[in-house]
């Protein structure tokens, strides 16, 4: 049987873009899967925010997103789930431990970036990377974790340093991530297109472009990501920002005695959607006889 990991492999050697709209729950992964989608990452902003209601700011914990992380891989089997690990939650040896753990409830790659802890999310200010020695090292140390045991899982390398250092500092250390063994590059925010491009052809790995509304790196249509070079496209805050609307407006309705307007899923899609059918079917293998 092939493990997550192994079926992300394959279908990043195949031609295509994979689009990613992200989860930040159990029902929100469903729904992704449900919707045919074959690949999604678990947002740490959109964790931070739903479980919370804090700022990405690394206030979220290690335990609190591995256990998000164990929910939305047991609630869609199906799809293949990167999970934020953020920075690994302290030096290279927590790295190790994050990419174990994740590795066991069942994603199918991790990401682990280069801010300094407490990090922040990647298109507001205020951020700061380690050393490119250390951030090297921590990715060698991940990669390591990744390959030594038998949890399998692929290593996803961000670097923040586009904010800090420019552009061509930041693909120096997407280029050492590649020599470190990481499977898959992530630059953040790049400001243009010819950025996009460039980063691309500048690293012999899988790249995934993160496409935030009213953030940094311009929001291309998948069509042009995928000419750049790019393998994944992630949408992180696109089903969540979607649902805040959505509950304000029902809020409102409700607040003005209109509940029976709100575009809402029907009682028995609902039902199905969270899996009282498969529950009762298999209730009746376990009634004691009268």
């Amino acid at each position: 049987m092939t493990t997550p990991a192994q079926r992300l492999k394959t279908a990043l050697e195949a031609p295509g873009l994979h689009l990613m709209p992200c989860c930040f729950d159990a029902l929100s992964a469903r729904l992704i899967e449900q919707a045919g989608f074959r690949v999604s990452l678990m947002s740490g902003f959109a964790v931070s925010a739903t479980r919370l209601g804090m700022p990405d700011t690394g206030l979220i914990s290690f335990a609190e997103m591995l256990d998000q992380l164990r929910n939305v891989c047991q609630a869609a089997p199906g799809l293949l789930v990167i999970g934020d690990g953020d920075t690994g939650y302290g030096n290279a040896m927590n790295v190790q431990r994050t990419v174990r753990d994740y590795a066991r409830a069942g994603a199918a790659a991790v990401l682990i970036e280069d801010q300094v802890s407490p990090k922040r999310c990647g298109h507001t200010k205020g951020k700061q990377v380690v050393g490119r020695a250390e951030a090297r090292m921590k990715i060698r140390a991940a990669v390591d974790a990744a390959r030594s045991g038998a949890d399998d899982i692929l290593i996803l390398a961000r670097t923040d340093a586009r904010a800090t250092h420019g552009f061509d500092a930041a693909l120096e250390r997407c280029q050492d991530f590649v020599e470190e063994g990481a499977d898959i590059i992530f630059m953040e925010a790049p400001h243009d297109a010819a950025e996009m491009a460039a980063f691309c052809a500048g690293i012999d790995r899988p790249a995934m472009a993160n496409m935030v509304r009213g953030g940094q790196t311009p929001m291309l249509p998948p069509r042009e990501l995928e000419a750049l070079g790019f393998k994944l496209a992630a949408y992180p805050l696109t089903l969540m920002s979607a649902a805040i609307d959505a509950m304000r407006a029902a809020l409102a309705a409700v607040a003005d005695g209109r509940e029976g307007q709100v575009a809402q899923a029907d009682f028995e899609a609902l039902k199905s959607l969270v899996g009282f059918p498969d529950y009762y079917e298999r209730e009746q293998a376990y009634r004691a006889a009268e």
